[in-house]
């Protein structure tokens, strides 16, 4: 009697095509275009343990290069283990953009970039081992508001978001599940105003308040309307205030966090131009992973 040697593993990680710890440029094809993103594969990585995988999106006229410089988010995937992405946007040249919502006809992308994030994440799950129910977004400014749409539209894939700068774009949210959100906002932002209002806001956009993005946020995952509230800043030039609605839906909660004085800048990393404003010392990256880890998908 022959005996055939099972080789089908082999096979199977062929198929896989593992994607080795580091940098890691990519192309898609979305409805026929190319479009690129950066996957940073931690230097922890092991094929045998599924591992978490956040998308992080960059800002109008940004790239996704652009944006993991910004972030520094790749050094917390490489401390915390976890594969982090970054895709871009469409546009012209580096002057990228996401089809968040918000922005009146003739401006702004109109690309399919739900889909594209979908198409991403299909990707990966073929490359790397991903724990399915530990999918996260998160953004700056148009990037913010986006991760606001997936967790609109995207809700039965991306567990929980974070929205730095960001407000809610679309006219309408109707996630299929409730979806823990959390935003970081300064109050003196100067590109996405902390107190939004018709006066202010750019005659090429119509979005929500600050305020307003919370507030549906609440209803939408039937959190506590009054918030816990506790100073989270030590040493540092701005005073940083935590407002947590918790008792959500499928233990959810919607969380901002107020950065007095605070510019259109990522916590904790330094404003790429003076024009910005001012940055608190306070991590958004040890912040939104902390609040990640919390909530995996029910």
């Amino acid at each position: 009697m022959t005996v055939i040697p099972d080789f089908s593993w082999i096979c199977a990680l062929a198929l896989c095509g593992e994607i080795n710890p580091g940098d890691h440029t990519r192309t898609i094809k979305v409805n026929g275009a190319d479009r690129s993103y950066i996957v940073h594969v931690p230097k922890g990585y092991l094929r045998e343990k599924p591992t978490s995988v956040v998308l992080c999106l960059h800002g109008a006229g940004m790239t996704g290069k652009m944006m993991q410089n910004v972030s520094g988010l790749s050094a917390k995937a490489d401390e915390a283990n976890f594969v982090v992405v970054f895709p871009s946007g469409t546009g012209f040249g580096q002057f990228l953009t996401w089809n968040a919502g918000g922005f009146q006809k003739g401006v702004g992308s109109r690309a399919d970039d739900v889909a594209f994030m979908g198409l991403i994440l299909d990707e990966l799950g073929k490359e790397l081992s991903v724990d399915k129910r530990r999918i996260y977004a998160c953004g700056l400014s148009n990037g913010g508001m986006m991760s606001y749409r997936l967790a609109s539209e995207l809700s039965d894939r991306i567990a929980a978001i974070g929205v730095v700068a960001g407000v809610v774009a679309v006219d309408e949210c109707k996630p299929k599940r409730a979806v823990p959100v959390l935003h970081f906002h300064g109050t003196a932002d100067p590109v996405v105003a902390f107190e939004m209002t018709e006066k202010n806001m750019p005659p090429f956009m119509k979005v929500k308040s600050v305020r307003e993005s919370i507030n549906l946020w609440v209803k939408l995952d039937a959190c506590a309307e009054a918030p816990e509230i506790e100073r989270i800043s030590q040493k540092d030039d701005l005073k940083v205030i935590r407002k947590r609605h918790g008792g959500g839906k499928e233990g959810s909660e919607v969380v901002l966090v107020e950065v007095e004085d605070g510019g259109h800048t990522w916590p904790g990393m330094p404003p790429p131009l003076k024009m910005f404003g001012k940055s608190t010392k306070v991590s958004a990256n040890d912040l939104l992973w902390e609040f990640f880890q919390k909530h995996p998908m029910p």
